[in-house]
């Protein structure tokens, strides 16, 4: 009876009004994950997982690389033929890593402590991914680049601390990953956790406010070096985010907190003053399919109640090093961003930062305008 009771609680909650913000222009904008994350280092790495025992292949997250300078042209291209009513270009939130393990000083303390490398300072051992920081640099130039913070390692540093600390099958998974380069593959060891996330403690397991806020502190500052600003918007590693870590956020200049899919939810301010965003649909063509009718569906949806459409896809599938996932992904997208152009013909391309201005000003500037919308806040049906 209980169960139930939660159960049909829980319907009743997600069709109960919700207090945000809805704008009179279609709102576009695309979020994506994982950006500057080194995985499995390209066919040399993956040889070498295999010697070690690693069988890859079985998913996706096995081909997860390092984007490559042509694959980072390759997608801005694309951003770039495609324009909103005011001629404006389509934007990307590239959500950042700003640090990655430090694979040769850890080998010289025998794997035993985890080191960071800013990715301002390269990339570690011998990854090479020749242009590829100067690809960003002319991509955020050219406005369809809008660099966000992610996080430094998106795994959870107390989680592999206490795996490391323990020995055994654990500590030995890593130190193969490790040795390979490559930091981990979630899938196969999702003991990792999330960056601000502990699986293997009690209840939801968020690390404590203290531990959450050295984290982005560092965090920030790496992104601060690499791109000359503190991050505007932020989203957390495996969207694993508390009261906490947006309090946090907050502290380090971040005025939009990213959030995943959530049934409509629409735009709103939280108790820190930040925007919090929520995705409008999952586009992943390197796990499924992403059928042109719904993804229409579940946009228009969006647009017809205010709503803005958020897509949501990571970086993964625009990478093409260890297995082309780029080709597929590119093709999609310009049929999607096309087809809503033909469906909105008054679409406005954005990124985060538009959006919080149009909540707090009514508009926001571009290269070309400066763009005015109305905005509403009011009781939205979920």
């Amino acid at each position: 009876m209980l169960r139930l009771a939660k159960k049909v609680w829980g319907r009743v909650s997600q069709r109960r009004p919700v207090r945000g913000y809805s704008f009179s222009r279609p709102l576009v904008g695309i979020q994506s994950d994982d950006w500057g994350r080194v995985g499995v280092r390209d066919h040399q790495g993956a040889h070498q997982l295999r010697d070690s025992g690693v069988e890859l292949g079985s998913h996706p997250y096995d081909s997860y690389t390092l984007e490559t300078a042509s694959d980072v042209n390759a997608l801005r291209e694309v951003l770039m033929r495609h324009r909103d009513s005011t001629g404006r270009a389509a934007c990307i939130v590239m959500n950042f890593l700003s640090a990655n393990l430090d694979f040769p000083r850890m080998a010289a303390s025998g794997y035993k402590d985890v080191h960071l490398l800013p990715l301002k300072q390269g990339l570690p051992g011998n990854w090479e991914r020749p242009g590829l920081f100067s690809a960003y640099q002319e991509g955020v130039a050219d406005g369809v680049f809008f660099p966000a913070l992610h996080g430094l390692t998106h795994f959870c540093p107390v989680a592999v601390d206490h795996a490391l600390t323990k020995g055994g099958e654990r500590a030995e998974t890593l130190h193969v990953c490790w040795r390979a380069e490559t930091p981990y593959i979630y899938w196969r060891m999702p003991w990792v956790g999330y960056e601000y996330r502990n699986p293997g403690q009690p209840r939801e397991g968020f690390l404590a406010p203290a531990q959450q806020e050295k984290l982005i502190g560092q965090a920030a500052g790496f992104f601060r070096d690499f791109f000359s600003t503190l991050p505007a918007s932020a989203c957390a590693p495996g969207y694993r985010a508390n009261h906490e870590t947006q309090r946090a956020w907050s502290k380090y200049g971040v005025r939009v907190a990213q959030n995943g899919a959530s049934l409509g939810m629409p735009p709103a301010i939280d108790e820190y003053g930040m925007l919090n965003l929520y995705r409008t649909l999952d586009f992943e063509p390197c796990y499924h399919d992403v059928p042109l009718e719904e993804s229409m569906k579940l946009a228009s949806d969006n647009i017809v109640r205010g709503l803005p459409v958020i897509i949501s896809v990571h970086s993964i599938n625009f990478h093409s090093s260890l297995r082309d996932f780029r080709s597929r992904t590119l093709v999609l997208l310009d049929k999607f961003l096309t087809a809503l152009e033909k469906r909105f013909p008054n679409l406005l391309y954005v990124h985060d930062a538009n959006v919080y201005d149009l909540v707090h000003q009514g508009k926001y500037n571009s290269a070309q305008d400066t763009i005015s919308v109305v905005v509403r806040e009011q009781e939205l049906s979920r």
